[in-house]
């Protein structure tokens, strides 16, 4: 997916159905808006920008939104998934090799799309139902969390990249991903 496309799904189509149901929900003085990001608006991988940088965007956006719209009585919830068991995986994989698979980057694409398979193939992803538990939860909750981190990896993931340096971080991702170290 090229990285305006991803961009106009992953956030300006988000927030354009925010801005859609906005005045039904100011209308009646409550609501609760979800948007869907990812443990991947919180952390960040190699050659993983394009698609980071949009769910760091709809996070960032659904933080400004939620004191926004707090007077009016609307609530902004962020659903922060790990590894989920879907097709995600391999097509980002498939992705990554097509665009970063040939030239200066194709050690780290294989890596990358070497560990993206294995998680989606592997049995340790959560199944979808988590998301959905989550996001029922958001919508039923008197006064729902302002993130929900579910799935496999996205607590530990989350909370490392918030207790870790930058540099810290790096290692730990590129250790994961079998990344030479410099």
């Amino acid at each position: 997916m090229r990285a305006g496309r991803q961009f106009e799904v992953n956030v300006i189509g988000a927030i354009r159905l925010a801005q859609l149901v906005l005045p039904h929900m100011r209308g009646q003085g409550s609501g609760t808006i979800v948007n869907v990001t990812s443990m991947g608006g919180k952390i960040y991988t190699p050659l993983g920008g394009w698609y980071h940088g949009t769910k760091f965007a709809l996070e960032a956006l659904s933080d400004c939104l939620r004191l926004e719209v707090k007077p009016f009585g609307i609530d902004v919830v962020v659903i922060e998934p790990g590894s989920i068991a879907t097709e995600w995986g391999g097509i980002a994989a498939d992705n990554l090799e097509a665009t970063s698979g040939r030239g200066p980057y194709a050690a780290q694409a294989e890596a990358v799309a070497r560990t993206l398979r294995a998680e989606s193939a592997g049995n340790r992803n959560s199944p979808p139902s988590v998301v959905a538990d989550a996001i029922g939860k958001a919508v039923t909750a008197a006064k729902p969390k302002t993130r929900y981190a579910m799935g496999f990896g996205a607590k530990p993931l989350i909370t490392a990249r918030g207790l870790l340096g930058d540099r810290q971080f790096d290692a730990v991702i590129s250790r994961a991903l079998g990344l030479p170290r410099s």
